[in-house]
């Protein structure tokens, strides 16, 4: 694994308004950043990055199976006892995944390790299925790179498909917030997979779905929502005024409900739990619980709900390496053992393992100059090189 700086792609700009990608830039900011590259070899993609989370998504689902009938379990993850029903029918019905993204520490030296599981709501999907390839289409046209390159990245067609075994035929409405430059992009793109894949796709923006007195969800036109792509974390809905209607129980979500159990961070403690030393987990504690002590000094505190790196303290002893501010953390924290974060030029990588449904289909690379990834990280395309 290295990071190779590289010139930018001369129509950079025509080709991003061409496939419709208009954040380039993010707060005045770089967003893609093609000024350089990670190139990767083929043993590092498929050893070290492919095998280990095919092998993590199995623990994931192994663990969501434990976790959904056991009060105990949910409680530790302060999920809300309204919802239990609602992700225990969703698990019996075998509501299928659409995708996810597992972030890896991984610097080329060693095993990657994970530091979170987004398994509801993670986005920049775009970038790394669709944009980076063009870039590495690009890339070796103007030989910039090298004839045989290659990328680690299924990820537009085979999100395709499962698009259409998960929607099965019924209308898919697709739910985000109003403004939201960026959910806006995201919708586009999952938008025009659902018409490759044959469904009618709805946008919708949530402030804008309805509910019937006596019934379920409804859009604008009326019209019921049966199968509902959602960019709201399943914990905003659930506290919402409808989190407790009976419209929950009646519609079908993407993600489904089951999957909040491991878009929780206290999912990293259980895992550890029912998997200890495994080589890519670290070890994570609930910070309420005896076991915490086993970490020493060096961990990372998060907490149990938190977005876009909010609320994250890495902790070296007495020394705060890094640490950010955000409205997260009432429902409690974890631990986790402090894994020295990969640096390559003054920049901390953190490698987004995509998967559709449970199989890995492709890399995407954000970084920035701290080593706790923010919502302003940029995100830099990568090569499979020799």
């Amino acid at each position: 694994m290295q990071r190779i700086a590289a010139k930018p792609r001369p129509n950079l700009q025509e080709r991003a308004r061409d496939l419709g990608f208009d954040i380039l830039e993010f707060d005045g900011e770089p967003y893609w950043d093609e000024s350089a590259y990670y190139a990767f070899s083929l043993k590092e993609i498929e050893d070290d990055l492919e095998a280990p989370t095919n092998e993590l998504a199995t623990l994931c689902v192994e663990l969501a199976g434990s976790i959904v009938g056991d009060e105990r379990a949910l409680e530790r993850l302060r999920i809300p006892e309204h919802a239990w029903d609602l992700i225990a029918q969703s698990w019996r019905r075998r509501d299928l995944s659409l995708y996810g993204r597992f972030d890896l520490a991984y610097d080329g030296t060693g095993p990657a390790r994970l530091l979170e599981v987004n398994a509801d709501t993670p986005t920049s999907l775009f970038e790394a299925a669709v944009f980076q390839w063009m870039w590495l289409e690009d890339s070796i046209a103007q030989k910039a790179l090298p004839a045989d390159a290659d990328q680690f990245n299924a990820l537009h067609e085979k999100l395709v498909a499962r698009l259409r075994l998960v929607a099965n035929g019924h209308p898919l409405h697709l739910g985000y917030t109003l403004g939201n430059r960026e959910d806006q992009g995201f919708i586009d793109y999952l938008n025009d997979c659902a018409r490759q894949a044959d469904l009618k796709g709805t946008p919708i923006g949530m402030s804008d779905i309805g509910l019937r007195a006596r019934g379920g969800f409804v859009d604008l036109a009326n019209r019921p929502i049966e199968l509902l792509f959602k960019l709201e974390p399943w914990e905003y809905m659930l506290r919402a005024t409808f989190g407790k209607s009976p419209a929950m129980l009646t519609t079908r979500f993407i993600e489904p409900p089951w999957k909040m159990v491991l878009s929780n961070k206290g999912m990293l403690p259980l895992l550890w739990e029912m998997a200890p030393r495994h080589p890519n987990l670290l070890p994570a504690y609930f910070e309420s619980e005896l076991g915490v002590s086993k970490l020493g000094g060096r961990y990372a505190r998060k907490p149990l709900y938190s977005r876009e790196g909010g609320n994250v303290t890495l902790f070296d002893g007495g020394r705060v390496l890094d640490s950010t501010s955000g409205p997260f953390g009432a429902e409690g924290y974890i631990r986790q053992a402090l894994v020295d974060p990969p640096c390559f030029s003054g920049r901390f990588p953190i490698i987004g393992s995509w998967l559709i449904g449970e199989e890995a289909c492709g890399i995407g690379i954000r970084e920035q100059a701290a080593p706790i990834t923010r919502n302003n990280a940029r995100f830099v395309p990568h090569a499979i090189i020799g």
